[in-house]
């Protein structure tokens, strides 16, 4: 079994902070962490590898020399070998760009490593919140996707997914290779041990430059320029204060309550 996880480096959300006067983020001094959904995807790749121990995982990671960091982590948490994709020319990709960036590193990839039967990836970044990325990978490279995963096995040529829904959760089966979104499971991520960690620093980090992809991709589809989305305007929203809470012995007399306050104020 030959499976692929994507991950992305990401400022941990819980730390950053908003500049009062600017209306923008703060990122200064905010550590940057392994995106927790692809930490979940990662999970899921390495439960697959405890049942099948042959299976080998593969990172993948777009972005600044930096994010060595999360692969290094990624690798010793159940990641074989780790790929980092940096440069120049990918800077400022929307997620279209990053996917086509991504898709074409990954057939770059399976020249020298084979086909990946599976591909995860978490079901979007926290720092952006599109879930875009995944599904249009699956659509680059033609495969079959299953998105919002909570568990995953594999049996036969199929692989086997729990997927989340509103109403609930489905059971579906996708023919390899296909690519598989994670979102958050029951179950947390296996943490590091020391002696894993230091095996996962000893590893080196294979790169792949714009050079290495420039024979297969198309340059006016990547970076700034070759993003179709334009991000026109930023802001933070005013906080708004006050207000009034209705919370009367039942649903009927908080429903009085609420008619009363509304026709007090002639909104209604």
């Amino acid at each position: 079994m030959n499976i692929l996880v994507c991950v992305k480096q990401v400022p941990d959300t819980t730390e950053i902070k908003i500049d009062p006067v600017k209306k923008t983020l703060i990122r200064d001094g905010v550590p940057s962490i392994v995106n927790p959904f692809d930490a979940y995807a990662l999970e899921l790749a390495a439960r697959i590898k405890d049942k099948d121990p042959s299976t080998k995982i593969t990172l993948l990671c777009m972005g600044p020399p930096q994010a060595e960091a999360a692969l290094k982590e990624c690798l010793s948490v159940g990641g074989d070998v780790a790929y980092l994709c940096s440069g120049r020319e990918f800077g400022g990709s929307d997620t279209l760009a990053t996917s086509y960036i991504l898709a074409t590193a990954i057939k770059k990839i399976e020249e020298t490593d084979g086909k990946f039967d599976i591909i995860f990836c978490g079901k979007q970044a926290i720092d952006g919140d599109t879930a875009q990325v995944g599904p249009e990978i699956a659509e680059h490279l033609d495969y079959p996707q299953i998105t919002y995963a909570v568990e995953s096995y594999v049996e036969g040529d199929l692989v086997k997914v729990k997927r989340e829904t509103d109403d609930g959760f489905e059971l579906i089966a996708a023919k390899m290779p296909c690519l598989v979104t994670v979102t958050k499971p029951d179950f947390d991520p296996r943490y590091p041990t020391i002696k894993s960690k230091m095996a996962a620093n000893r590893k080196e980090i294979a790169k792949i430059a714009f050079a290495d992809l420039e024979a297969t991709i198309d340059a006016t589809k990547i970076g700034l320029k070759g993003s179709p989305t334009k991000v026109k305007k930023t802001f933070t929203p005013d906080v708004k204060t006050g207000g009034v809470k209705i919370n009367e012995e039942t649903g009927a007399d908080s429903a009085k309550k609420l008619f009363a306050c509304l026709t007090a104020d002639k909104i209604i």
